[in-house]
């Protein structure tokens, strides 16, 4: 079981940026992705961006293209989501995600990740 721990976020004016990190461990070396999912106050979860471990490819959900930037070090198993331009409704709980294979889910469905990080708060205030 791969285990995710979160570090970054908190409360950041609008425009500005926050990074956040997810470093995993245990059974990483059968990672297939990882990804960013958020929960908006009063909302489901929703799919942020992933990223395919083997060549770093990435994909972002509409609402964040061209504002965030993932990227992963292989070497430390470390995930990392760069957000900038940030807007208030960006404001939600931020979970990062691991997935060991392709599997039968689409990569946006949080069907597809076995194991997920504790959740860390991002706060957009005007």
């Amino acid at each position: 079981q791969v285990q995710l721990v979160q570090s970054g976020g908190g409360g950041v004016q609008v425009g500005g940026s926050l990074r956040l990190s997810c470093a995993a461990s245990g059974g990483t070396s059968s990672t297939y992705g990882m990804a960013w999912f958020r929960q908006p106050p009063g909302k489901e979860r929703e799919f942020v961006a992933a990223i395919w471990w083997s060549d770093g490819a990435t994909y972002y959900a509409g609402s964040v293209k061209g504002r965030f930037t993932l990227s992963r070090d292989s070497a430390k198993n470390t995930m990392y989501l760069q957000m900038g331009s940030l807007k208030p409704e960006d404001t939600a709980v931020y979970y990062c995600a691991q997935r060991g294979s392709s599997g039968l889910y689409h990569f946006m469905s949080e069907s597809s990740y076995a194991s997920w990080g504790q959740g860390t708060q991002v706060t957009v205030s005007s």
